[in-house]
């Protein structure tokens, strides 16, 4: 019997819940995540089944104070797992929750912040990309009628849907947590 296993997954950049949820059903089906590498490959391990909650910290500058980053988890039982494009992957046994959900985050502004970090190291830089590149790109293939140009406008076209579904899915799953955040 196989020992591992490795997966391709691709997780939008605010879709990290779904990304925590994929990983615990893994180890709750006896396959415990050892490291993401590549292009989005999931690499697991055969392990007894066991319910562990994964969660994922977006701090691009941890690598600067990373053993004080690491430590400050530990010592609230979390184990560090690596990083992986910004974001540092933890795990505890739920056993260890003390009958709670426990985060990373002990409030709903920690996760804001967590977020307003991602939009800062990732969000930003899609949107400099999408007005100087793109934009202007559609702009003067549009003007140029040839069987060439036609093609990377429908290249362009397809990059600013693409693009676009980005903006709009990290807005709403923000503008959602916000919302949630000032229920409380």
């Amino acid at each position: 019997m196989k020992n591992t296993k490795t997966e391709i997954r691709f997780f939008p950049i605010p879709t990290w819940k779904k990304e925590e949820n994929y990983l615990r059903e893994q180890h709750q089906n006896g396959w415990k995540f050892v490291k993401l590498n590549g292009v989005c490959l999931y690499h697991f391990q055969k392990c007894e089944p066991e319910d562990i909650i994964y969660q994922l910290d977006y701090n691009p500058d941890s690598t600067s104070q990373k053993s004080e980053y690491i430590q400050m988890f530990r010592d609230c039982g979390w184990e560090y797992l690596q990083n992986y494009v910004g974001y540092s992957y933890f795990r505890k046994a739920a056993s260890e929750m003390n009958g709670t959900e426990e985060e990373i985050f002990c409030d709903d502004t920690s996760r804001l912040d967590m977020m307003k970090r991602v939009f800062t190291g990732r969000m930003i830089p899609l949107l400099i990309i999408f007005f100087l590149i793109i934009i202007p790109q559609i702009i003067v293939q549009s003007r140029i009628h040839t069987p060439a140009h036609r093609s990377l406008m429908a290249i362009f076209c397809v990059m600013l849907c693409l693009y676009w579904g980005i903006f709009v899915s990290f807005a709403v799953s923000y503008w959602n947590y916000y919302k949630s955040a000032n229920e409380k």
